[in-house]
């Protein structure tokens, strides 16, 4: 395994598409510091990282907290310099705008937009004086279109989206390479494949690639990485081969 003297950041190193990020950086050769909600439920992927002979350091975080995000990302880059850092917070609910209660909407709002805002300024506070850094953000099909159900979803996602486009404008000139990446599909998670099922009916997960595998979303952000600067990508969108769009 190759070794760098660098810091991959993952904010929301969730069991599925957080993990499998955090696995991918770490495989080519970055320290991983990960975040969640409950660092308890990092010890399966500190177990497979140094198991495979890499460096993961889990942490605790509520990433709507501006005093912890500050700390994690500090931390991070006093291990070794931050040169990527990855929101990936997901917050995907669905109400009827009658059931979508003012602490609902303000919830998600927190956890899919504030919280991308303070990790992504934090990021670069660390990575302007370097001159260089990768911030990347978790997008899905709600960040460009609000569907029946989904409008505190798709109101938090369209603002990050924002938050990323400006940032991207601002700091692209200054080496840091800001992307926006949209899941426009269901990605192969216990939950999303019981929410097919419910929803679509037994035969639902017959074709197995109509759900997107977390370790695809993991080597896109590492597609993203290897851009050179002379040609990078703000917004890259996947969905797997049979997905209607």
């Amino acid at each position: 395994m190759p070794k760098r003297n660098a810091t991959a950041a993952v904010i929301g190193a969730g069991d599925f598409i957080g993990s499998e990020i955090a696995r991918k950086f770490a495989a080519e050769g970055f320290s991983i510091f990960a975040g969640r909600r409950n660092g308890d439920k990092l010890a399966p992927l500190v177990q497979d990282i140094e198991a495979a002979g890499g460096d993961i350091h889990a942490r605790s975080l509520d990433a709507r907290k501006e005093d912890e995000v500050i700390a994690f990302l500090d931390d991070a880059d006093k291990h070794a310099p931050l040169e990527v850092c990855i929101f990936n917070v997901g917050a995907n609910v669905n109400f009827p705008i009658l059931d979508t209660t003012e602490r609902v909407f303000r919830k998600v709002w927190e956890m899919a937009c504030y919280s991308g805002f303070l990790a992504g300024r934090e990021a670069a506070r660390l990575m302007l004086p370097r001159g260089g850094g990768n911030i990347f953000f978790t997008g899905a099909t709600a960040s460009l279109r609000g569907g029946s159900g989904y409008a505190a979803f798709a109101s938090a996602k369209f603002g990050l989206r924002a938050v990323a486009q400006a940032m991207a404008r601002e700091l692209g000139p200054e080496n840091i390479h800001v992307a926006h990446l949209i899941i426009d599909s269901g990605v192969d998670t216990e939950w999303v494949r019981q929410r097919r099922l419910e929803a679509l009916g037994p035969n639902a997960l017959d074709n197995p690639d109509l759900l997107m595998p977390p370790s695809s979303v993991a080597n896109a952000y590492w597609q993203l990485y290897q851009q050179p600067k002379s040609a990078w990508t703000f917004e890259m969108d996947i969905r797997p081969f049979g997905e209607k769009w």
